[in-house]
């Protein structure tokens, strides 16, 4: 397999790469395939399945459910990770981020990295499918060429708003959750997603602002690397306001009582606050820890979980 557009820098992947490293112990080696799985991503796709399946469920599914669910979504999320550390590896060789991820290191070599993506993928096709339900399974797949395909191979070398369409792989958690406990999905389960779709570009963007230099070294036109501060700041603001409105779109449906309903609200207002004070910030010139692009990102995280934690409890708090 070659390396991603045939580009020269990634024609240069293979130099940049670390040769491999002197045989390492059993426990470091499984280190270096776990960090292949991106476990803290990885963390944030789970909390947002499993409150998904509470509401699907309107209460407590079955526990094996749950479990054969989040080791299906671990295996598929860590398939498309390796897959994509394994395209990316002439880039994250140039990042100071990325330098140390095993395939870069010589930990893990390409191929190795490779046939353990594949097999991940594959095996949470067939977890998914005989244990959860085919219509999780193929979520779950397409999912995983959403991220390595249309994301990493095709959208984030060529567009500035590569993180916004390719951010569709991370909603995916949602239906899958809500389709392993129905075997299909709804307009909740929708407006869920979108929940997540309008929620990842003000959660990456203050990240890539803080490592703007990383993407320019590498050549990736992130938005905060090729636009200006004040434009980026301008779309966070509008991509949080739908995200507030799918959020509170959700209430009507019928599925939610007053917990969900306090949280989208009280949760929406603090973080629309932390973007459109971090909007006014740039307009005022600010940069690095002042501007606080960290704050923003820290607090996209806080938001998405104390929602879905809302989601997960609102079942149980009924009157």
């Amino acid at each position: 397999m070659t390396a991603p557009h045939g580009t020269p820098a990634a024609g240069t992947a293979r130099r940049s790469v670390s040769a491999p490293r002197a045989p390492r112990t059993v426990a470091g080696t499984l280190r270096a395939y776990l960090a292949l799985t991106k476990p803290r991503i990885i963390e944030l796709l789970l909390i947002t399945t499993i409150p998904t399946m509470f509401l699907a469920a309107g209460g407590f599914p079955h526990p094996l459910l749950i479990l054969d669910t989040m080791v299906g979504g671990y295996l598929a999320a860590g398939g498309a990770n390796t897959l994509n550390m394994y395209f990316d590896r002439d880039i994250d060789a140039k990042m100071k981020r990325t330098r140390n991820r095993p395939i870069v290191t010589g930990e893990v070599s390409p191929r190795a990295a490779v046939v353990f993506g594949v097999a991940l993928s594959i095996a949470s096709a067939l977890w998914l499918g005989l244990l959860v339900n085919w219509a999780s399974a193929v979520l779950a797949i397409a999912a995983i060429l959403l991220y390595v395909v249309f994301y990493t191979l095709f959208l984030k070398r060529r567009t500035s708003q590569n993180i916004v369409w390719g951010g569709v792989a991370g909603c995916m958690p949602v239906l899958i959750g809500w389709s392993a406990v129905t075997g299909t999905v709804s307009w909740t389960a929708f407006l869920l997603f979108l929940v997540i779709f309008f929620w990842t570009p003000p959660h990456y963007w203050p990240l890539a602002e803080k490592f703007t230099k990383d993407y320019e070294t590498a050549g990736v036109p992130m938005l905060p690397v090729v636009s200006s501060r004040e434009n980026v700041a301008h779309q966070m603001i509008g991509h949080t306001v739908a995200m507030i409105a799918s959020s509170l779109a959700i209430i009507p449906l019928g599925h939610t009582g007053w917990v969900y309903g306090v949280a989208a609200v009280a949760s929406g207002a603090w973080f629309l606050f932390l973007v459109i004070r971090y909007a006014l910030r740039t307009h005022r010139g600010m940069t690095g820890k002042a501007l606080g692009p960290m704050v923003v990102f820290h607090g996209s995280i806080t938001y998405l979980t104390l929602l879905f934690v809302a989601l997960a409890i609102d079942p149980f708090v009924r009157f």
